[in-house]
């Protein structure tokens, strides 16, 4: 039971619902980051270089069977060894974006932090046993001769 007990304290400290909770966020924030670029950015590039498609760039490894159509799915389809760096080339570029974006984030994050302005410090009020005391040296100061 004791092992129960510790994993029970474990998955719900804030830490790891916290960890949850960002992974989740994160995978559907990578989906969104892929098809910006897949359906967003990687067509005005293939525009600027010439109808240039990085996800059809690879480079086949081994002997293409008869018949088989020359594109990366039906080279996979038909069991030939490919290597698919066009797909590596659209990863990485998925990843400077959502880098960039993470760093975008992060900065304006980090600027309205800096920009609340400090609160005042306010001096604790003199408690009244002290002020009793310094009216009555003050008084005494004044009657002594």
């Amino acid at each position: 039971m004791g092992m129960m007990q510790e994993f029970r304290e474990f998955a719900v400290k804030g830490n790891v619902i916290d960890l949850a909770v960002g992974v989740i966020i994160g995978g559907a924030f990578g989906k969104i980051v892929d098809s910006v670029v897949s359906d967003l950015i990687m067509p005005v590039v293939g525009l600027v270089f010439g109808k240039l498609d990085f996800s059809n760039l690879f480079l086949v490894l081994g002997a293409v069977p008869e018949g088989t159509v020359q594109t990366l799915d039906g080279l996979r389809k038909a069991g030939v060894p490919v290597l698919a760096y066009g797909n590596f080339i659209t990863v990485a570029v998925n990843f400077i974006i959502l880098a960039f974006i993470i760093f975008l984030m992060i900065k304006q994050v980090n600027r309205l932090k800096r920009s609340a302005p400090p609160a005042p410090v306010v001096a604790p009020a003199t408690p009244e046993d002290i002020v009793l005391l310094r009216e009555i040296r003050d008084s005494l100061t004044r009657n002594t001769p």
